[in-house]
This record gives C-alpha cells, structure tokens and sequence, in this order.
C-alpha cells in the first residue's frame, strides 16, 4: 500500500484526469474511423456504419460487394493490426525502460527483432507462405530471448547483463540475416525479405491477424495487471527487494511477456523501429512516471500513432512505402527533441 501512495497523483483536479482518460480512450477510436476511410477506393464513414451495423445484425446488404470486401477483408484487418502492434511495442518499450532503467531499451533490446527478422528471412527462402513467416518469426523473436538469458550466465537477473547479452545476440541474428540475403535468389526470394525487413501491413489478412491478437490481448493484460510492480522495479533492485518483491521472478515474467508481444508485432509487420521507444517517452511527458497511468496512456498513443503513419504510408504516393522507414523518419526527430528538452528519463 506504501508503494501506491507513494506513486499516487497529485495535483490535479478530477476533471482533468477525466477529460484526459476520455481522449486516451477516444484517439484510437477515432483514428480507426478515419483509417477506415482512407484509400484509393473511398469509403465514407456513413457507408462503414452501414457495413459494420448491417454485418452485425444479419441485415440485408444495400451496399456494393466490393466496398463490403474491401472494407471486412483488406482495410480492417490491417487497420486493427495496425493499432495493435502500435499499443503492443509502446506497452513493450515503457515495461522494458522501467525494469532496465533505461532511457535508450525498446522492445528490440533483447534481440527480438534480429531473431524474428531470421526466422521470417528463412521462412521466405524456403517456404514462402504467409503462416510459415509468421510461425518462424515468433519462434525466432522467443529463442533470442532464451539465448539472452543462456548468454548472461550466473548473471542472468541482472538488468546490466541481460542488455548486454541482449546487443550480441542482436548483432548475431544481424549477421545470420547478412548470410540469408546474401545465398538467397536475388530475383524473387531477396526482394521479398528486404520488404518484409523494412516493415509493412501490406499483406495482413484475417488470418494473420487472428493469429496474433492471442499473444497481443494476454501479452497486455498481464502487463497492465502488473503495472504497480514496475514502478516498484524501475526504482532499482535493492529497492524492490525491500519492498518484498522477488526482482529476478518478477523481471522474467515481464520481459516474457514484452517477447510476445514484440515477436507477434514482428511477426505480422516486419521490423518497426522507434515507436517502443519514443512513444514512452512521449507519454512520460504528457502523464509522468507513473506506470500506472504511463501503460494505459502508451496503449492509446502507441495505436493512434501508428494508425496515423500507416495512413501516412498509404496515402502519400500511389506506391506504398515500408511502414519502417516512415517510423523512424518522424521517430529520430522526435526523440532528439526528447534528448535537448531533457526529457529522456524513466
């Protein structure tokens, strides 16, 4: 109980606390509506309400059949996955900079990525089906973890080693990567896994997405259940230690669960880079420290700014651009913002 008061609110009236949990809970909604609308074959709001609600209750269709397939089948799917692996790397990057104490950890800290980006390059080289990427991806994303841990020895509690450990297993998978672009076709099979590196929604369907939002919904839900416990491990080991928590126990489960949810994100989107990183920061700025109200807020900012550059990315020019490269266009400028305002803490 000492631990909640001591990361209570204060200072703010309870009006402004709701108005702010109102947008929080009101910006990804709204941004799913306008994404829903954006595309080459226009969609208007009042057209996707008759769609959804018609769908819903069994109504007679009064709609063209494509606007119905592309709305259902296309445009939602990667919208919803869109916002998922939005609030999924956001919710990562925010657990993984409080227990690491660590301004500079994102969900990729402990070679996720590189370990997913393997798996899905040899599932392209070999197989080629979008289950086998995805199944491949995850796999990789988990057994660099698992090497992390192997790779800290007695250690292996330790925030120091882990991130360590975490940089060579990351620069292994890297250099595994190199060696699979450099054997494969370079007229089919090459392509395909430079896209896929560069990060897309581009071939999201029903499928892939049914696949991953398990992983994402339980990779959330416990995090948020222990959001208390991360504000009493970002205030380091001795600490959390005194306050009764098992920090070895607690740390294993919470970077377990931040796996799963970044090699569910990789494994449908490819690599996204900066979003578990600045958009931490970002909600520190607008809610504080607290874990208790930074989490939630990250879900919402993480999910309405990635809906926004998807948009981006399908709006700009006839031609597609890889969703990774407009993240960390507007993502390094944001966070070197962070770095001269001085706000790049925990």
């Amino acid at each position: 109980m000492a631990v909640r008061e001591h990361f209570g609110a204060a200072g703010k009236g309870n009006g402004s606390r709701v108005f702010g949990w109102l947008f929080f809970a009101a910006a990804p909604i709204v941004c799913i509506l306008i994404s829903l609308t954006i595309g080459q074959y226009p969609i208007s709001t009042k057209d996707i309400f008759r769609i959804l609600i018609g769908r819903a209750l069994g109504m007679e269709a009064d709609w063209p059949a494509l606007m119905e397939t592309l709305l259902l089948n296309v445009r939602l799917p990667r919208i919803m996955a869109s916002a998922l692996i939005g609030a999924a790397l956001s919710a990562s990057g925010a657990a993984f900079q409080a227990i690491f104490r660590n301004p500079l950890a994102s969900p990729y800290t402990l070679g996720v990525s590189n370990g997913a980006g393997f798996g899905a390059a040899m599932a392209v080289m070999f197989f080629g089906s979008a289950w086998s990427i995805q199944i491949l991806a995850t796999l990789g994303g988990v057994v660099s973890v698992v090497m992390a841990f192997i790779l800290s020895g007695r250690a292996r509690y330790s925030a120091i080693a882990l991130v360590l450990a975490g940089i060579i297993v990351g620069a292994f998978f890297s250099s595994l990567i190199s060696m699979v672009k450099f054997i494969a076709d370079p007229y089919e099979k090459l392509p395909a896994i430079v896209f896929w590196l560069m990060g897309s929604l581009a071939t999201v369907n029903l499928g892939s997405l049914f696949f991953a939002t398990p992983f994402f919904l339980a990779g959330m839900v416990v995090l948020l259940a222990y959001r208390w416990k991360l504000n009493v491990l970002s205030m380091g080991d001795e600490e959390a230690a005194s306050f009764g928590i098992d920090v070895a126990r607690e740390r294993v489960i919470v970077i377990f669960c931040c796996t799963i949810l970044t090699a569910a994100a990789v494994s449908i989107s490819g690599i996204i880079g900066w979003v578990g990183l600045v958009i931490p920061h970002l909600g520190r700025a607008i809610v504080g420290p607290d874990l208790r109200k930074l989490l939630p807020a990250c879900i919402s900012l993480g999910a309405s700014y990635l809906l926004v550059i998807d948009d981006l990315c399908r709006a700009l020019t006839s031609v597609e651009i890889p969703l990774g490269v407009v993240t960390a266009i507007v993502g390094a400028p944001i966070f070197g913002y962070f770095m001269m305002r001085e706000k790049t803490g925990w």
